[in-house]
C-alpha cells in the first residue's frame, strides 16, 4: 500500500502525541490536524488498513512499527524545514512550526538534501527536538521538564515543548532557549514559581511555563553558562539564537 503525504502527516502528529501519551485519541489528533472528528476517524481507519496503527478499545491508537517508520520521513522534513525558516529565512521561532505545515508537502528528496546542507546539517530543531536521519534514525532523548528539579541543580535547556505563539515569544525575549545552560536557585513547594539563574540573568517563571521547558542536568562541578559559549552540547541549536558563533 501507497503511503500518501496525508497518511505521513498523521503518523507523524500520532508519533508527537505518543510522547506523552500513551495512546492518541481522536480528539487529539483533531485538535492537532485541524481537522472534524470524522475526516480524522476516515484517516485513521485508512492508516489502520494499511498495518500503520493498531487500536486500542476505549483508549486510542498507536502507531506499529510501520507506521513508526511512515512517520519519520515527514518529522524529518518537518523539523529541517524549521531550522532553515528559522536560521536561514529569520522567521521567528513561534512562527516556524505552522509556517512548515503549509510546505513540507512539496518538499522532494533532492530539496530535503540542499535544506539539510545549507542549515549545517542540524540535529535539532529550533524548540530543541531531535531530527531524524535520512536512514530512518532518531537520536533518544533523555531530559525532563524543569519542574522535575531541585535547588542547585545544574543543566543546559534541551527542548521548549510548545507551540503556543505567546509562550515561545516569551521564553525567547527571556533568552530561554535551547543551548541555554542554568542553576536553579529555589523551587516553592505544590506547583510553586521555580527560580533559575541563567546566563547572568535571574528568571522566577510560573509553573505552567516551566512545564514546557525540558533540561538535562550535569553532575559535580559544572559551569552552568558552558551552553552561552563555544562547546555547547547542541550546537546547532545554539547558533540560530546567536548564543555561540556559527561554526566556520
Amino acid at each position: 500500500m501507497r503511503v500518501s503525504h496525508a497518511m505521513q502527516r498523521y503518523a507523524a502528529e500520532i508519533y508527537r502525541l505518543q510522547q506523552d501519551h500513551p495512546y492518541a485519541t481522536l480528539s487529539m489528533l483533531a485538535e492537532h490536524v485541524d481537522a472534524s472528528l470524522q475526516a480524522v476517524s476516515r484517516m485513521l481507519t485508512r492508516l489502520e488498513e494499511g498495518g500503520l496503527l493498531e487500536r486500542e478499545p476505549y483508549r486510542g491508537v498507536r502507531l506499529t512499527p510501520a507506521g513508526e517508520k511512515a512517520a519519520l520521513p515527514e518529522l524529518r522534513r518537518h523539523r529541517l524545514l524549521e531550522v532553515f525558516l528559522v536560521k536561514v529565512m529569520k522567521f521567528g521561532w513561534d512562527e516556524a512550526h505552522e509556517l512548515t505545515d503549509g510546505f513540507a508537502q512539496g518538499i522532494d528528496q533532492k530539496l530535503e538534501d540542499r535544506i539539510d546542507e545549507l542549515t549545517g546539517r542540524p540535529t535539532r530543531c529550533p524548540h530543541g527536538e531531535p531530527i531524524p536521519t535520512r536512514a530512518g534514525h532518531i537520536a533518544p532523548t533523555r531530559d525532563r521538564s524543569l519542574t522535575s528539579l531541585q535547588p542547585g541543580e545544574i543543566g543546559h535547556i534541551s527542548r521548549v515543548r510548545t507551540h503556543d505563539g505567546p509562550k515561545l515569544r516569551y521564553l525567547a525575549e527571556q533568552g530561554l532557549v535551547p543551548g541555554v545552560g542554568f542553576r536553579v536557585v529555589s523551587h516553592a513547594p505544590f506547583n510553586g514559581p521555580i527560580r533559575i539563574l541563567a546566563d547572568n540573568q535571574d528568571h522566577i517563571l510560573g509553573h505552567e511555563i516551566s512545564q514546557v521547558i525540558w533540561v538535562e542536568t550535569f553532575e559535580g562541578d559544572v559551569d552552568p553558562n558552558l551552553c552561552n559559549r563555544a562547546g555547547c552540547p547542541l550546537p546547532h541549536v545554539a547558533e540560530m539564537y546567536g548564543r555561540i558563533p556559527a561554526r566556520k
